[in-house]
């Protein structure tokens, strides 16, 4: 078995996220419009670029990331595939449910994650990138993440299927991320058999795009040992310059 299939199996076991990965993906990328003996399209007969493609065009890539390996996450292992599965025991506290399991925050028009791994006893980070629509929606998710943020501080139990996660406090952090329209960050933390472990979650908007970046070490959540793990410069750093 596979060394990332293994610790996706852990943590599914866990009911905790999946963010394990092995391998690379560089993403999907575009054919180019040219074709032999054809003069390029002009803008107006150019296909329009759909939120979706224009995510996967966002997002970051392994060779953009040195030395991490970036890959789809496989909905196998998924604490939820989609919002509509999640629940939790205080509805304020679902924007947080979101933001810490690969899934979109507000009212999204498309969303796009990857999760990036370096080495599996060092933890795991993702992405989701998430598109909006209409004018001020973006700004509106990072809103609710907010008042959520403010209201759930002293935790929750969020259910998605079969999978349950409970998170005993969740506390406001500085965000790292600077230049952008607007950022939140937050640590939470979770016991599990008397362990108490810590993740970092920071949102991001970049007029009508919201990148959430989730950081655990699954690894060590299934081993008992005390984790803390935090968002990597190099991660932030790499996909916040793609966003501008």
């Amino acid at each position: 078995m596979k060394r990332a299939t293994l610790a996706l199996s852990l943590l599914s076991a866990l009911s905790l996220t999946t963010l394990t990965a092995c391998g690379g993906d560089d993403g999907g990328s575009d054919s180019d419009a040219t074709t032999a003996g054809k003069p390029k399209a002009t803008t107006s007969q150019a296909k329009e670029v759909s939120p979706a493609e224009r995510l996967a065009k966002l997002m970051v890539t392994k060779a953009e990331v040195a030395g991490y390996n970036v890959e789809k996450p496989d909905p196998e292992y998924a604490f939820a595939t989609s919002p509509d599965q999640v629940s939790t025991d205080d509805t304020a506290c679902v924007p947080l449910a979101f933001a810490m399991n690969q899934l979109p925050v507000g009212d999204a028009t498309a969303d796009l994650t990857r999760n990036l791994t370096k080495n599996l006893s060092e933890g795991s980070t993702s992405i989701t990138l998430a598109t909006y629509a209409t004018e001020g929606k973006a700004e509106a998710a990072l809103t609710g993440l907010e008042k959520a943020l403010k209201a759930c501080g002293k935790g929750f139990t969020a259910k998605g299927g079969k999978n349950s996660s409970t998170y005993d406090s969740v506390t406001a952090e500085k965000p790292r991320t600077t230049g952008a329209t607007g950022a939140v960050a937050f640590a939470s933390t979770m016991t599990y058999k008397g362990v108490t472990h810590t993740m970092h979650t920071e949102a991001v908007r970049n007029g009508d795009t919201l990148a959430v970046y989730f950081a655990v070490n699954g690894i060590a959540i299934y081993q008992h040992q005390q984790s803390d793990m935090k968002l990597p410069a190099a991660v932030l750093t790499a996909q916040n310059a793609k966003l501008g």
